[in-house]
């Protein structure tokens, strides 16, 4: 690097000297202790706090920049702390409007009952809740939200589903709940703004299970009683996930405080040279941090009330809030108030012991101390002290226990932290020759590593916290992921619509067959029989087997069948049973098909039929939903299909998927069919409602605390640009191209961040281990989730830093030379 590029670097750095370029001068004797009043510390707080705004453009511009970094972090944190009461209106709501208390056979028709039936449906992965409602008298139970029952043919609708049924491209829906909307559901009856949820009024005879009622809604029990105790591996994810989660919140708060630190102490120098003693200066500082700190509570509330005014329109993984339930809790919110401006006091009080404000300038060493590395490894240390006591004994779920895991990883990710600072200053220490920006960037990393390691100590702590999780992810998602035995590759979706007839039942599985985006469509009608000669006396102890009838192509999907045409029966059992009385259809035997009012086999008009002779067993085969049928198998010429009592259809369909919205024609086809179709898509696997709860909430907060990272890393970068302004300016002055300061910039963001991430990928797998051994799992390593967590905190500083370049090249300008 050529002299004209060093001598203005070295010049500028020099600013921080003491004059003359003498090595520093041997630090003086403590200064006398002097008593200090009540009345002089709010003197010198005020003072620094005129400073902070009333010290020109660059007091309040560092003032306004600590102002937004700190807001930012203190809107997350109200946003946490209302958490708690958003979860517990949630559930207020959905359990006001729960039926399960009230619903029962058992229910006598009344004045005030409702006959309940389901209406819910899917549309384009997006669920919609729907009760079809039959009330019996004129005074039927309410639901939350709606003053009236809506009539035979009428719905009311929550607002954004009222919405979605507006657009245009949503001819489909509309198709399948075509019912009038007369009205909408009120906040109180919905769990979330965005809920798509409908109450439609029917005839009683479209509800399906005449006799299931209720006379009141709202699930009473003791929230005890709800409750169930979580799995360990569940409790553990959301424990360390709120940990991951707002530790680099207080993190980024803790670096807002420091910003202009370099001409803070400068103006704190000027102080000295007219009287001010160092004690004096620092409780000046602590005004001008206070200042900032307050500010930044000012600005984080309203960021916080400007969120809320406009989160009713927000849903992120499907699950919406109403503004009015984002209420942080007070105590939360006081302690908020409390220890923010505390943390700025303590942490400028903290940065300030680093060096030695004299009367003639800021006395850093040219060649400063290496950094301390044991007080460094005292957090991990602590925390692995808490943590590994629990390897032997478990998690637990007493709140004792989960607080010692909380502070264990918390411990844990701040010892990632301290230690990323002295990582980088011992590796920058060893770098010597290179390209110009390489050295211009290596040499400000060695002067002063400080700024650089504080801006990416928070997406340092969030990718080693993401790493952890994803680990303990692996072993929740493998213990509430279960087979559900269907088969995708065999049929994509079941549909099971009830019929009277078996025409209506020849009906539906034409109906099927000739919808658009089915590629294939097999259809088979199910039944009951029963056996006529049991001696059981009361009606409900009678033998009953299910009968199915299809074709043979159909027939050959329940059973494993050889040759078959039509006019051929097939009985098939489960080999592990040879009970005749309850397998009573053997070849040859007689069965009823006839059931009375109560769906009982009737003996007073039976209708009897004949299984032939000469009728094979066959072994048993899973259908493509993976149930087994027992019974009889029978071919539409063998079986009328007009014999059976109350049938149902079931349709396996193969979808065609070069048809858009092929599953939706489906939907549609079956509500055609049927107030109450029951369709849906066949999975291999499924997963626990409450892991799909946990996954959906951390990943809400992990995009909050995403946009965290991102806007305050802007905001930290913005702030060393506008320290380095002069800086920039002089290089520039002397000749220096913007491309290579341009470069040197991206090498000082890129090597910290480096080291960082390497950092992270260390800690959040030793913290993963831990956690998994804690919770008696397996040790795993999901390589590709780490190089996702790590690729994406590499790629918001790579945005950030892409986004700062705009700022940068107005900076490199001769003009920047100017000074107030």
């Amino acid at each position: 690097m050529s002299a004209g590029h060093v001598t203005p670097l070295r010049a500028a750095e020099q600013t921080e000297q003491p004059p003359g370029g003498a090595p520093p001068a041997p630090p003086a004797r403590p200064e006398p202790r002097q008593p200090v009043g009540l009345r002089r510390w709010a003197a010198d707080l005020a003072t620094g706090a005129r400073f902070a705004v009333g010290g020109g453009r660059e007091s309040w511009t560092r003032t306004l920049l600590t102002a937004v970094g700190v807001g930012l972090g203190v809107a997350l944190l109200l946003v946490a702390a209302a958490v708690p009461h958003i979860v517990s209106a949630r559930d207020d709501r959905t359990s006001a409007r729960s039926y399960t208390n009230g619903f029962s056979s058992n229910v006598k028709p009344g004045p005030n009952t409702v006959r309940l039936g389901f209406g819910s449906t899917t549309f384009r992965g997006s669920d919609i809740t729907g009760l079809l409602l039959a009330p019996d008298g004129d005074r039927p139970a309410l639901p939350p939200g709606v003053d009236r029952i809506p009539a035979t043919g009428e719905m009311v609708v929550s607002p954004a589903l009222k919405k979605l049924l507006a657009d245009g491209d949503n001819k489909l829906l509309r198709e399948r709940l075509d019912y009038k909307i007369v009205g909408t559901i009120g906040d109180e009856g919905l769990a979330g703004p965005a809920e798509l949820f409908y109450y439609a009024g029917v005839g009683p005879d479209a509800v399906e299970g005449a006799g299931n009622r209720l006379d009141h809604w709202g699930d009473n029990s003791p929230k005890q009683e709800q409750e169930q105790e979580l799995d360990p591996v569940l409790l553990m994810l959301i424990v360390v996930g709120c940990v991951v989660l707002l530790l680099p919140v207080a993190i980024f708060i803790a670096t807002a405080v420091r910003f202009g630190g370099e001409r803070r102490d400068r103006r704190l120098a000027a102080l000295r040279l007219v009287g001010a003693d160092s004690r004096m200066t620092r409780r000046i500082a602590a005004g001008e941090a206070l200042v900032g700190s307050l500010l930044g509570l000012v600005v984080g509330t309203g960021i916080f009330l400007l969120v809320r005014q406009f989160i009713d329109g927000v849903a992120v993984f499907g699950t919406s809030v109403f503004s009015s339930d984002v209420q942080p809790s007070a105590a939360i919110t006081t302690l908020i108030m409390v220890a923010v401006p505390t943390c700025a006091v303590v942490v400028t009080q903290i940065a300030l012991r680093s060096i030695t404000i004299e009367p003639l300038g800021v006395v850093r060493n040219t060649a400063p101390k290496p950094r301390r590395l044991w007080w460094r490894l005292l957090f991990p240390v602590l925390g692995l002290a808490l943590l590994l006591p629990r390897l032997s004994s478990g998690t637990g779920s007493s709140d004792g226990d989960m607080y010692q895991v909380a502070a264990g990883a918390v411990l844990m990710l701040v010892g990632i932290t301290a230690l990323l600072p002295w990582l980088v200053e011992a590796v920058v220490k060893r770098f010597g020759g290179g390209p110009v920006p390489w050295q211009l960037a290596t040499r400000r990393l060695q002067l002063s590593s400080g700024a650089a390691s504080r801006a990416v100590s928070g997406i340092t702590v969030a990718v080693a916290g993401a790493i952890a999780i994803t680990m303990l992810f692996a072993a929740a998602e493998s213990d509430n992921t279960t087979s559900t035995g269907q088969d995708p590759t065999r049929a994509d979706v079941v549909a099971y619509i009830p019929v009277d007839t078996g025409a209506q039942a020849r009906d539906a599985i034409a109906q099927y067959t000739g919808t658009k985006g089915v590629r294939d469509a097999l259809g088979v009608t199910e039944g009951m029989v029963s056996d006529p000669n049991s001696k059981a006396k009361a009606p409900g102890d009678i033998p009953v087997q299910s009968v199915m009838v299809g074709d043979c192509r159909t027939l050959k999907e329940l059973a494993r069948i050889g040759d078959c045409r039509d006019g051929d029966v097939f009985v098939t059992k489960p080999a592990e049973f040879d009970d005749k009385d309850t397998y009573f259809t053997q070849p040859g035997a007689t069965v009823n098909l006839n059931f009375d009012e109560d769906y009982n086999p009737s003996r007073s008009k039976p209708l009897l039929w004949t299984i032939p002779k000469s009728t094979p067993v066959v072994d048993l085969k899973k259908d493509p939903r993976g149930s087994e049928h027992s019974g009889i198998l029978a071919t539409p010429g063998a079986l009328d299909i007009a014999d059976l009592d109350e049938p149902s259809v079931q349709m396996m369909l193969r979808l065609d998927p070069k048809v858009p919205d092929a599953i939706e024609y489906a939907r549609n086809t079956a509500a055609r069919l049927s107030s109450q179709p029951d369709t849906y898509e066949l999975q291999s696997t499924k997963q626990s409602d409450e892991f799909r709860t946990i996954k959906r909430g951390l990943f809400i907060g992990a995009s909050a605390t995403l946009l965290l990272i991102g806007a305050s890393m802007i905001v930290s970068m913005l702030e060393q640009l506008r320290e380095r302004k002069k800086l920039l300016s002089v290089l520039v002055a002397f000749g220096t191209r913007r491309a290579t300061l341009g470069w040197s910039v991206l090498w000082q963001t890129a090597i910290p961040v480096v080291l960082g991430l390497a950092l992270s990928v260390a800690g959040g797998i030793a913290l993963g281990a831990i956690l998994l051994k804690m919770v008696d799992e397996p040790i795993a390593v999901d390589w590709a989730s780490v190089t996702t967590m790590t690729g994406i905190g590499a790629g918001v500083i790579l945005l950030v830093t892409l986004v700062s370049m705009g700022p940068l090249w107005r900076m490199m300008r001769p003009e920047g030379l100017r000074t107030e």
